[in-house]
This record gives C-alpha cells, sequence and structure tokens, in this order.
C-alpha cells in the first residue's frame, strides 16, 4: 500500500501556476490517507490530491496558506469535524466523484469561514431530493455550488425550507435519506462514476462564465480529473 510520505512529498512536483499560486501536485498516487503534510511547511496555496484513494478529509496540519484543495476522484466518505481549523484560509475545495452520501456529512465544512466555491458533482448525495438548497443553507459563504453560481432566489428558498420546526423536522428526514445502491457491482460503479450529461453541461457553461484565469483554470481542472477518472477505471 502506497503511503504519503515525507519523501514522497518532497519528490512531488511542484510549479507556480498561471495565477503565480504555488501547487503542490500529488495526484495518482494512489494513497489512502492523508498524513505527513506537515513536510510541505505550508508553502503552497494549491493542493492537488485528485485520483487517489483517500477515504476520509482528514489529518490536515494548521495550514494558514493553502485557499484551495483538489480531492477529486477518491473514495471519500467522511469529512473530519476539525477541517476549519486546519483550514481556515480554504477558498475552494473540489470533491467530485467522491463517496458521500449523506448529507449531514458535508456539515463540517460549513465551519470553513473562507470557502466560496464548493464542488460535489459525481457523489451519491447529489440524488438526494433538496440536496442543492441543503447546502446552501447549511454552507452560508459558498457562492458557486457545482460551477452554478448561488443565485438570492436559492438562498431565499433555502432558508424557507429549513427554518422553523417544520425545518427542523425536514433537516433530521434529509440527513437520515438513505441513498440505494450501495453496494453495486463493479460494472455498475463504472457507469455511476461517468459524468452525466447534465454534469458535463454544467462545466461547460462554468468555463463559459468564468471571469478569471483562476476560476477558468480550476473548472479546467476539475473536468480533467473526471476524464481521468473515466480512462482509468
Amino acid at each position: 500500500m502506497v503511503r504519503l510520505t515525507a519523501d514522497v512529498i518532497a519528490e512531488a512536483a511542484q510549479l507556480v501556476n498561471p495565477c503565480r499560486e504555488r501547487e503542490l501536485n500529488l495526484r495518482s498516487y494512489k494513497f489512502s490517507v492523508v498524513e505527513n503534510l506537515g513536510a510541505t511547511l505550508d508553502q503552497f496555496d494549491t493542493i492537488n490530491m485528485n485520483d487517489n484513494d483517500i477515504k476520509k478529509l482528514e489529518n490536515f496540519p494548521y495550514f494558514q496558506r493553502l485557499k484551495i484543495l483538489y480531492v477529486a476522484n477518491n473514495r471519500i466518505r467522511k469529512i473530519s469535524p476539525d477541517v476549519a481549523q486546519s483550514l481556515p484560509n480554504l477558498e475552494e475545495l473540489v470533491l467530485n466523484n467522491n463517496e458521500i452520501k449523506d448529507l449531514a456529512d458535508i456539515d463540517p465544512l460549513a465551519e470553513l469561514p473562507n470557502l466560496e466555491y464548493l464542488s460535489l458533482l459525481g457523489c451519491p448525495m447529489c440524488a438526494i431530493t433538496n440536496y442543492r438548497l441543503y447546502v446552501i443553507f447549511k454552507l452560508k459563504t459558498v457562492r458557486v455550488l457545482d460551477y452554478r453560481r448561488v443565485k438570492k432566489s436559492e438562498r431565499e428558498a433555502a432558508n424557507k425550507m429549513f427554518s422553523g420546526s417544520k425545518g427542523d423536522k425536514l433537516l433530521k428526514e434529509i440527513a437520515n435519506t438513505f441513498v440505494p445502491g450501495g453496494e453495486l457491482d463493479d460494472h455498475q460503479k463504472r457507469k455511476e462514476n461517468e459524468m452525466p450529461a447534465a454534469d458535463r453541461e454544467k462545466i461547460k457553461a462554468a468555463i463559459l462564465q468564468a471571469k478569471t484565469l483562476r476560476r477558468s483554470r480550476n473548472v479546467t481542472a476539475a473536468t480533467s480529473s473526471w476524464c481521468y477518472s473515466r480512462k482509468t477505471r
């Protein structure tokens, strides 16, 4: 089993991307546990850990500098409750194509004070009724969800749906929603992991609407993760 050791981190590709951000590329090593990231000495704005076998988003040291984290195409099911304490300045998180099933599993992200861009495309939880409104309600700072800007009307609808005694009851019911298909054969899993047509259209629209170099680059990086996944599964 491959481990994310200090040596692996030291030998990983480092670059200054077109946005003049320092980026560490830990993609496709196939490690399953996040560890030893203290070896980076908090020197990076972006860390790319796409296409590994990570099962839980945890074990991050205190990173004051890190703003962008790519962890698409892993096996993440849970997010550590202390993630916000470790990554207080995180602005963008791409969790596409992971195994997050329950809406409540993303609740720890609500503590991230600067999170503005979040994508969960391809995760089972996206199929749950009112998924988007739930995320908007819980994560107040998120402005772009799944490459679609959060509209004022959506925020108002989310607040209306989940406020008051009826809202509290609905929150509990939705958080406990069972997502069928948890035990699928390999063929079915491969089919599910292919990007749905609707998601492809969302990403195309996001690229066309990107107003900054950074946003365009980040959307493209997420798209390439899907393409890589489809080739290797």
